[in-house]
C-alpha cells in the first residue's frame, strides 16, 4: 500500500509540475526534456509512471480543467444571486495577462492545440465548454424561476456568448498586452445581465 501511495504521489507530482508547461507551451510545443527539467527526475522516473509524453499530457489536462472547476465552483458557491454568480465567474477572467491559472486560460490554450490534431484532448476541451454551458444555464434559469430576471433572457443565448467573447477578449488582451480588450468586453457583458434584473420592491 505504501509503494502503491508512493507511486501515485510521483504521479501526482509529475502532472503538477508539467501542468504550467503544457498549458503555456502546447502539447506539441512541450517536450520530455521540458518535463525533465521541471521535476529534475530522471527519464526511467517519469517513464516508470506514464506509457509516454501523450500520457502525461492526457493526464496533465484533466489536472488542470479540474482546477479551474474547482475554482469556478468556489467562487460562485459564495454568492446567493444569478447575477452575482455570473459576475463571479466573469471575473474571474478579468486580468488575462495574470491568469488565476498559470499559462492562461486552458479552453483557448488546449482548443486550439488540439483542434485537428488530438482528439482525446479536444474531447475534454468540449465536455468542459459544454460543462461550464450547462452551470451558468441552470443558474439564470433559476433566477428567472425566482423572479430575480426577467423570462425575456435566454439563458443559453447569453452563456454562449460570455464563452465566446471571454475567449475572445483572451485572445486579443493575450496578443496585444493590454487587458482593456477584456475590460470592456466584462462591461458590455455585465450591462446586458443587469438589464434583464427584476427591481425588487
Amino acid at each position: 500500500m505504501n509503494v502503491k501511495g508512493k507511486a501515485e504521489r510521483t504521479k501526482q507530482f509529475i502532472i503538477e509540475q508539467s501542468a504550467p508547461i503544457f498549458n503555456s507551451k502546447g502539447i506539441a510545443g512541450t517536450t520530455i526534456d521540458d518535463i525533465l527539467a521541471a521535476t529534475k527526475m530522471a527519464k526511467g522516473g517519469i517513464y516508470g509512471n506514464f506509457e509516454n509524453k501523450e500520457a502525461i499530457s492526457i493526464a496533465t489536462v484533466d489536472f488542470i480543467f479540474s482546477k479551474v472547476s474547482t475554482k469556478t465552483y468556489s467562487v460562485i458557491s459564495k454568492e446567493k444571486t444569478a447575477i452575482k454568480k455570473l459576475f463571479a465567474f466573469i471575473d474571474l477572467r478579468k486580468n488575462p495577462l495574470v491568469p488565476f491559472i498559470e499559462g492562461g486560460c486552458p479552453i483557448l490554450n488546449f482548443g486550439v492545440d488540439s483542434d485537428n490534431t488530438n482528439p482525446t484532448v479536444k474531447k475534454k476541451v468540449k465536455a468542459m465548454i459544454e460543462g461550464s454551458m450547462t452551470l451558468f444555464i441552470d443558474i439564470l434559469k433559476k433566477g428567472i424561476e425566482t423572479g430575480e430576471l426577467s423570462d425575456k433572457l435566454n439563458p443559453e443565448e447569453y452563456c454562449l456568448k460570455v464563452l465566446v467573447m471571454l475567449e475572445g477578449a483572451t485572445l486579443v488582451s493575450r496578443v496585444t498586452d493590454n487587458v482593456k480588450p477584456m475590460q470592456t468586453v466584462i462591461k458590455v457583458l455585465k450591462s446586458e445581465l443587469k438589464s434583464f434584473e427584476i427591481k425588487q420592491a
